[in-house]
């Protein structure tokens, strides 16, 4: 395995599993996405860690850190920022939201209007936003991790399919073993502890050396027509009314790169994909509504998928 992507994954398991119990493969995928460069999308219940998650992450990779609570009232305003006259040099001038930051906790995002959640487009596509026809460029390394309650919730909103397309993983958080649930009640039922957050253990180096050691794993032609096989069966799927797109085949390739690379492998495996293709894909399908109705999942028809498609040898 390589060193580096070896001491950094140990240091998020290390750090972030102080704070939050029992997620081990959720901060796997949370170092895939990081070394990626992609934005996530955390869902389950309330109440499961998912802001603990995301804030201790922050804290870990250091950088600037903003907060922004979903709800029915949150105007794209609140979340890129406002003109604000300045009497003295008789000008507006733009005074920056919490979008101006490294990492950026949209915690609840589907309780926000489509209106609002469109406002974030523009800036995890491009890292940058346009505001009076002039164009802020956003930090180089910005994340935007959000967290979202299931869709048959009271009070929320369903995510644009324009907006699901741009999380590069969605991670599913379901509620914890016994064995880990009695961990945190442990840990955080005294009332003078408050919630810790991991302190910061990932430097910009490292991230860098870690990319480096990515961007040497080989990925053979085969595996390559691998994952277009799978988008176009998607594509193709009589449950589904919109598959993988090119921008979702590309963030599986990439996974998949990283995976390898965490395992110890110089090269991509068929099982590197298989790993991390629900994770990639499952939030980018949309079903028919004759499946919805029959009850028919996305994660279904991704693990269906997996069967059927044959795996290059």
């Amino acid at each position: 395995m390589s060193t580096a992507l070896d001491g950094l994954e140990q240091r998020l398991q290390d750090s972030l599993g102080a704070s939050v119990i029992g997620l081990k493969p959720m901060i796997r995928a949370l170092t895939i996405a990081v070394i990626a460069r992609g934005h996530v999308l955390l869902q389950g219940p309330p109440g499961l860690g998912k802001t603990l998650l995301s804030k201790s992450l922050a804290a870990a990779l250091g950088g600037t850190f903003r907060r922004v609570q979903g709800t029915a009232d949150l105007m794209p305003s609140d979340i890129i920022g406002v003109h604000i006259f300045d009497t003295s040099k008789r000008e507006f001038e733009f005074h920056p939201g919490p979008l101006f930051a490294d990492v950026l906790l949209v915690d609840e995002i589907n309780r926000a209007s489509p209106k609002t959640q469109s406002a974030l487009l523009e800036a995890m596509e491009e890292r940058q936003v346009t505001v009076e026809r002039k164009t802020y460029v956003l930090p180089p390394h910005f994340l935007v991790i959000a967290t979202q309650n299931p869709g048959d919730f009271e009070g929320t909103y369903p995510l644009p399919e324009s907006q699901l397309d741009r999380f590069m993983l969605r991670i599913d958080m379901n509620y914890p073993q016994r064995s880990d649930e009695q961990a945190i009640l442990t840990q955080y039922a005294a009332l003078s502890v408050p919630a810790a957050t991991a302190p910061e253990v990932v430097s910009q180096s490292m991230l860098d050396a870690a990319r480096a050691a990515v961007d040497g794993i080989h990925m053979a032609p085969e595996l390559l027509g691998y994952v277009l096989d799978l988008a176009q069966a998607s594509r193709q799927h009589a449950h589904l009314t919109l598959g993988l797109s090119t921008r979702g085949a590309l963030a599986a390739l990439r996974a998949a790169r990283i995976a390898a690379a965490l395992r110890g492998g110089t090269f991509v495996a068929p099982d590197d994909v298989k790993e991390v293709l629900p994770a990639v894909i499952s939030h980018r399908l949309v079903l028919a509504p004759e499946a919805m109705l029959e009850g028919i999942t996305t994660q279904a028809i991704v693990q269906r998928l997996l069967e059927q498609i044959p795996v290059p040898r």
